[in-house]
């Protein structure tokens, strides 16, 4: 496949222009013409790229490109590493980050829904006025179940706040760094609030709104939407995809 086809799929499949992100979606380094293998994962970084390497990549595609409108890089030190490697070896970066928490099909909380079994899901979580969440019925399954559930599907380290009741009906999703949003949970009367990090002052906040709080990893969140991306892209395309995981216990 061609590099800039599967960058002009990508943009009209995942909807890049509607969110206000970040950084960029897209490709955020060009490298050679012609795409066979892809390696995917969920952050860009040298032991990533060395990887993909040895795996003979043609791309990688991440959650978590090299290029953040909070950040100024310059080209020396580990940003100098980074980018001379891929240039180097001709190796493109893509890279999809609010599209691919919000996707419908292969988003990160759509597909953390479907994998703890909730039904019903829509979107939620309002972000700079786009919807990046999910929030879905859980059918009054135990507390207590649910928990070991997160922490098998997703997590064992899963850190969970238990101050909601113990049937859970409605959860909220917002995979990553999405701790502050838990606001929104409680406003839409949640039960269950998941989400990728806490904040210390998070704990007295939901204990106080009675609502269950699961900071069940940012990484951990987000691997499911790049590795559903790679799964649809070797469906639809025939591409070698391979997902590349390089753990991270944030």
């Amino acid at each position: 496949m061609q590099r800039d086809e599967l960058a002009r799929y990508l943009k009209d499949y995942l909807d890049t222009e509607v969110f206000n992100d970040l950084g960029p979606n897209g490709l955020q380094v060009q490298g050679r013409p012609e795409i066979e293998k892809i390696v995917c994962a969920v952050s860009a970084g040298m032991e990533l790229f060395e990887k993909a390497l040895l795996l003979k990549a043609d791309a990688v595609m991440v959650h978590h490109g090299v290029i953040w409108n909070f950040e100024r890089p310059l080209y020396k030190g580990s940003y100098k590493k980074r980018i001379k490697l891929l240039l180097e070896n001709d190796l493109n970066l893509y890279a999809y980050h609010l599209p691919l928490d919000a996707h419908p099909e292969v988003g990160n909380n759509i597909v953390i829904s479907h994998t703890l079994g909730l039904t019903n899901a829509w979107p939620f979580g309002d972000y700079k006025g786009r919807f990046v969440g999910y929030r879905a019925e859980a059918g009054g399954i135990a507390a207590q179940t649910f928990f070991e559930k997160i922490r098998k599907e997703i997590n064992e380290q899963a850190l969970i706040f238990p101050y909601g009741p113990d049937k859970i009906e409605q959860v909220g999703i917002i995979s990553g760094g999405a701790q502050k949003d838990v606001t929104q949970a409680v406003e839409a009367g949640l039960d269950l609030y998941l989400t990728g990090e806490v904040s210390e002052h998070i704990l007295n906040y939901v204990k106080e709104e009675g609502i269950h709080f699961v900071s069940a990893g940012h990484y951990a969140t987000e691997r499911f939407g790049i590795k559903a991306l790679g799964r649809h892209l070797e469906e639809k395309f025939g591409l070698q995809v391979q997902f590349v995981d390089i753990p991270n216990p944030v």
